[in-house]
């Protein structure tokens, strides 16, 4: 019998997350509404941009829970979106008057760093996973499967 590939298990821990998801959140009469294409991620309307918006992939990201990345998320409620208040709604990052950064979780409220720190550090986390278990998980073209990117331009593209 032969092994699965990791895009195999992948694929298929994702079918099994999205149907389980489903059938927890959904109830019988009601549906829940997932942003199955690319979302576009922009800062607020008070920050000029610096670089290109990024083009996230969601359904790219449906092998994870949901609350990987929408952490305060319980499951019942419809999600909101990132920058909602109390959340990471800060459109600079917060300094005392030391002018030294303010602790961690108040830091993470300023959107960039929320966003910076959730995706980067996620996708430098599966790369370690990925180059620790290399042997197991090479592909029939003997390369490992890629992680998102970490760099600027992976995900800001020149406009």
């Amino acid at each position: 019998m032969r092994s699965l590939s990791i895009v195999e298990v992948v694929l298929l821990i994702g079918i099994v997350a999205c149907a389980a998801l489903g059938t927890a959140v959904a109830g019988d009469d009601e549906e829940m509404c997932v942003p199955m294409g690319i979302i576009t991620l922009e800062p607020p309307d008070s920050v000029e941009a610096k670089r290109a918006a990024v083009e996230f992939q969601h359904g790219r990201h449906f092998i994870l829970a949901c609350n990987t990345c929408h952490h305060t998320w319980e499951g019942a409620e419809p999600i909101t979106g990132c920058m909602t208040a109390g959340c990471h709604d800060l459109d600079t990052l917060p300094r005392k008057e030391d002018a030294k950064a303010i602790d961690k979780e108040q830091a993470f409220r300023y959107y960039k760093n929320a966003y910076h720190g959730q995706c980067i550090g996620c996708h430098k986390s599966m790369k370690e996973e990925i180059q620790k278990m290399a042997s197991t998980l090479t592909g029939m073209d003997g390369k490992l499967p890629t992680t998102g990117p970490t760099g600027c331009i992976g995900c800001h593209p020149k406009e």
